[in-house]
């Protein structure tokens, strides 16, 4: 039985990051990754789980369907069977994820936090000495919402 996994390409953050304020301890620059950041804002605010649970009927089930019809129509045409039958559909979910971040869907569902108050004070660790109040929720530096990652084992 095929497993949809969702998750991160697991990369380093460049930039050196400001000392936890609860402990006083600085955090040495590139030693927080991407899966860190995604354990951290699944444990907390459950942004991938609640991506699946709103868009599993509209997003997930057609995707699939059209990525195993796809496959199984450009095998009957003669292509390999090596072929990734979920590659379409994996491509429809990371997309469909990075509109979910950028069109702030999860901001208007009125879980506990979000939005979270650092999108609500306009931080962005990009540009340090520029407030951005309007912007998304989880979408600091942009590299979460890119490193995202579908597939199907």
């Amino acid at each position: 039985m095929p497993v949809l996994h969702l998750g991160v390409i697991d990369q380093p953050y460049s930039f050196a990051p400001e000392p936890n304020r609860r402990r006083r301890k600085k955090v040495k620059a590139g030693t927080q990754s991407t899966g860190d950041v995604a354990g951290w804002l699944e444990a907390r605010y459950h942004v991938m789980e609640i991506f699946y649970e709103l868009h599993a009927e509209d997003v997930f089930a057609p995707a699939i369907a059209n990525s195993l019809n796809g496959a199984l129509e450009s095998i009957l045409m003669g292509a390999p069977i090596t072929i990734d039958a979920y590659g379409a559909a994996a491509a429809v979910i990371e997309e469909r994820f990075r509109q979910f971040i950028d069109q702030k869907e999860m901001d208007a569902l009125g879980y506990p936090g979000v939005p979270t108050a650092a999108s609500i004070r306009g931080v962005r660790r990009r540009f340090k000495r520029r407030l951005d109040p309007g912007r998304p929720s989880f979408q600091d530096t942009g590299l979460y919402e890119a490193s995202f990652k579908a597939w199907v084992d």
